[in-house]
């Protein structure tokens, strides 16, 4: 038995702006909650977790312990023009610029990742 991930939880400051962002960023529907929060879906045909957008009325303070890994289905340099213009921004956490991915920032200062390509499957060879 193992645990799997089913939800990114974000609490955010301005749900209905974080709602507009990360709805349009990957693709998901969106369910407004009477709590002041929402949750976002992957779209029928595609795969991943659900995002719960938890209001929480407070700023992000420091940098983010754990942060998303997206990877775009096209020209990763396309997509991050495509995040800044729906209001993410360049984020320096220490990177090089040597990464096969590039740090962003969504509109509450959250940081992402655009990975260039998506993450390798290790194989594991048979046991014998």
């Amino acid at each position: 038995m193992v645990a799997r991930v089913a939800q990114y939880t974000l609490d955010v400051e301005d749900v209905d702006l974080m709602v507009a962002f990360w709805s349009a960023a990957l693709g998901y529907t969106v369910e407004q909650g009477g709590d002041g929060s929402a949750k976002l879906y992957p779209p029928p045909e595609g795969t991943g977790p659900t995002v719960w957008l938890q209001g929480s009325g407070t700023p992000k303070r420091g940098k983010n312990r754990l942060h998303l890994d997206l990877v775009s289905d096209g020209d990763p340099a396309a997509e991050v023009r495509r995040l800044i213009g729906l209001g993410a921004r360049p984020a320096d956490v220490g990177q090089t610029g040597d990464e096969g991915f590039v740090v962003l920032a969504d509109p509450e200062g959250n940081e992402f990742c655009l990975l260039h390509h998506p993450p390798a499957r290790r194989v594991l060879p048979e046991a014998a």
